[in-house]
């Protein structure tokens, strides 16, 4: 069995894969943590940890001075009864006391695994994959339940935890802090991993020793934000890409976060994950309950490679749904950097045309296409068709794509709303914004205030009836402002710090209701291309734009970084033209290609205007992923370089049977009478023997032990791709 439960010692023992987790009732019903870690058979909680008259360390019975919670290693703490510590939770009664005492209730254990309303949160296909374990821990003062849910994947190292709040007392209460869980580690001597960034610097990995005190990651920007992933791993020092222990925890929220380690006196780490509590309450009436998000929670101990390829896997095949989550995704041109707004149909056909040529199976509208959008500075909201520019509309332009060859996609944004737009005129208190304040813009576009019904209600049908309008097959949702002015026309006062929160609850509502209607269309997310890179959007949307900075050299460390949690089948990645937009950087055409085949591959360029050369090999590299993408977005990835330690990158594709495998390597800058060096390489059964094209026959052992010499090659950003393929013997 996958959780047990021993009456005798009152310990919880989840095992998920190769992992434990194990917790312990102690005293009048304190849920302790005890162990979490690499699969054992018990473990006796007593031996964890010595019990030892702390000073300053308050004790709930003054008889026994060596029990304190400021020194209990916790489950789910509170703040205000002796423990000093950073807490999961914190509740505001009617007479504004804070203090609660939540205490063991009742407990049950179930196969499979529930959905949380309203959220998105990885699932089961059959419930012999999981079994999930709820602890009901209760304040009986005020009536307050808490339930602890728990599930323990069968296959991989994985247990996923939330919480329940429910008002079972006869007043209001009101939640400050809600998070989704807290694990009490015995010891500080980890490392601690983030995805700091920025708008076109996206998800950086950053490897720091824990200190003494609080470090976190958070958003207080309405989204998880280029600026911040609600990701954090606590990696132990030895610990590299292929070997050591490592504890990955990852929060399946698009909103406001906090990831937090606290060290304390004594060397411990606290962990903790969830909902920001930074401008956040949530009252709860009699009769009320409050649900907390998902946080996944991975245990490696083959490294941060063994980290990622589980989440990689549960993502890609326990989050991800719909028609496309196994599918492989097709080879795409956008618009966008080819015209920006300036377009008409025949240049846009025109592109088509020439896409179709060189083997390009989707076409994506960019933004410019409805209103009298032909800029930044209006239309949003206004969702029909800019006649000047469209004189056929979407059908017309759409059947002619579709005639071509190729299918069609659009690009929407439909949680904005321009201040020059008709919506914003017929209705300007439909965005966020608060009672005699001014209202901030970014990009000259207000936000839509989702926790209201009725303009959800309105977003579902509006775009509904364009996706309706045309053979449609791809849509990319966009997002390009965070929030300011955090409040809602239609929630009284005591309710509007629940905006930000009933804002998410809203765009799942309306994302989960859209791809339930449009199931035949692959959805892709986009915020300012990886501003909201989070496992929430990858509930109802498999993949998503991983950046808007296309440079080549750029994503080598955006890519690499994303891959820390997130799958490759999930990364948009698109060859530009050059100079770069972005950043003005020259890069090859074959250098810009295989770095954007290293995910989910298009382009984004006036591909019209492009030599007969850079077309014939536009069309090689369109044939050649072809060929490679089942394995490119489905293979085990390996990280083998990383450029944030370094000039060089390099990773590789293998599949599940071993038996093909795709390597890619980078240097950014010439070097000269540079050293001789060896690639290493991971994943392949070593008792088989590798052609690689070009190179020759390798035994696997040789290449992953060994390595294979990489050829000299002059200039900079240059770029290697070998396809490996096991020899019949």
């Amino acid at each position: 069995m996958a959780v047990t439960y021993n009456p005798q010692t009152k310990q919880f023992h989840l095992r998920a894969g190769k992992a434990s987790y194990v917790m312990q009732l102690f005293r009048s019903g304190y849920l302790a943590h005890i162990y979490w870690g690499k699969a054992v058979r018990d473990v006796r909680g007593e031996r964890r940890f010595s019990r030892l008259d702390r000073a300053f360390s308050p004790n709930l019975a003054p008889s026994d001075r060596t029990f304190s919670l400021d020194t209990l290693p916790q489950e789910y703490p509170a703040y205000g009864n002796t423990d000093f510590r950073s807490p999961a939770y914190q509740v505001q009664l009617e007479n504004g006391s804070t203090v609660t005492d939540l205490r063991y209730k009742t407990h049950r254990i179930y196969k499979g695994k529930p959905r949380l309303n309203g959220l998105p949160a990885t699932y089961v296909e059959h419930e012999q994959e999981a079994e999930t374990l709820e602890i009901v821990l209760g304040d009986a003062l005020i009536g307050l339940e808490v339930t602890l849910q728990y599930t323990a994947y069968e296959k991989w190292n994985v247990i996923t935890r939330a919480a329940r709040f429910e008002n079972k007392g006869g007043e209001r209460l009101k939640l400050l802090r809600a998070l989704s869980m807290s694990v009490d580690f015995p010891t500080a001597d980890y490392d601690w991993i983030h995805l700091p960034g920025a708008w076109g610097r996206e998800r950086w990995i950053e490897r720091r020793p824990l200190v003494t005190g609080v470090q976190a990651a958070e958003s207080r920007r309405g989204a998880s934000s280029h600026q911040q992933n609600p990701f954090i791993a606590l990696v132990a020092k030895n610990a590299d890409e292929h070997q050591g222990e490592v504890y990955g925890f990852s929060f399946v929220y698009s909103g406001n976060f906090l990831a937090q380690v606290e060290v304390d006196q004594f060397h411990t780490a606290r962990v903790s994950m969830g909902i920001n509590p930074f401008d956040f309450t949530w009252l709860l009436q009699p009769g009320e309950s409050f649900q907390t998000p998902e946080v996944v929670m991975v245990y490696s101990d083959q490294g941060l490679n063994g980290m990622s390829q589980t989440y990689h896997e549960l993502y890609r095949t326990r989050l991800a749904r719909g028609a496309f989550r196994d599918r492989e995704r097709p080879i795409l041109i956008n618009n966008w950097e080819a015209t920006y707004f300036d377009f008409n149909e025949e240049k846009l056909v025109n592109i088509a045309k020439t896409a179709a040529k060189l083997g390009i199976e989707l076409f994506v509208l960019d933004d410019g296409w409805f209103g009298e959008r032909d800029d930044d500075r209006r239309s949003l909201g206004d969702w029909i068709v800019n006649r000047r520019k469209l004189p056929n509309g979407l059908d017309g332009l759409a059947k002619q794509v579709n005639e071509l060859g190729l299918q069609f996609g659009l690009w929407v944004e439909p949680e904005m709303v321009s201040p020059n737009s008709e919506l914003y005129r017929k209705h300007p208190d439909w965005c966020l914004h608060v009672p005699n304040r001014p209202r901030s813009e970014g990009r000259n576009q207000l936000v839509l205030d989702y926790s209201r019904e009725d303009v959800c209600d309105y977003i579902i049908e509006t775009i509904s009836n364009v996706l309706a309008s045309a053979p449609i097959t791809y849509v990319k949702w966009d997002m390009n402002r965070h929030m300011t002015e955090i409040g809602s026309a239609a929630l009284p006062p005591e309710r509007q710090r629940e905006t930000a929160h009933r804002y998410m609850l809203g765009l799942y509502r309306v994302m989960d209701e859209m791809t339930s209607r449009f199931p035949h269309i692959l959805f892709e997310s986009c915020s300012g291309g990886g501003g909201r890179f989070d496992p929430g959007m990858l509930y109802y949307m498999p993949q998503t734009w991983t950046s808007d900075n296309t440079d080549a050299v750029s994503r080598l460390k955006i890519q690499y970084g994303t891959s820390l949690v997130y799958p490759i089948s999930a990364m948009g990645a698109h060859v530009s033209a050059v100079p770069n937009h972005q950043v003005g950087r020259v890069a090859s055409l074959k250098t810009r290609g295989h770095v954007a085949m290293s995910g989910n591959f298009g382009y984004e360029l006036d591909i019209t205007k492009l030599t007969e050369t850079e077309k014939q090999m536009i069309k090689q590299q369109v044939a050649f992923y072809k060929d490679v993408r089942r394995l490119v977005q489905f293979g085990t990835f390996y990280r083998l370089l990383s450029p944030f330690e370094g000039n060089e990158a390099a990773w590789m594709f293998v599949s599940a049977d071993r038996s093909e495998a795709l390597v890619a390597y980078f240097r950014v800058l010439a070097e000269a009478n540079a050293p001789l060096s060896y690639l290493r390489l991971k994943g392949l059964d070593p008792n088989q023997d590798y052609e690689i094209e070009g190179l020759g026959v390798y035994g696997g052992d040789e290449l992953m032990y060994a390595g294979v010499a990489l050829p000299y090659r002059s200039g900079d950003f240059i770029s290697m791709m070998w396809r490996l393929k096991a020899v019949q013997r």
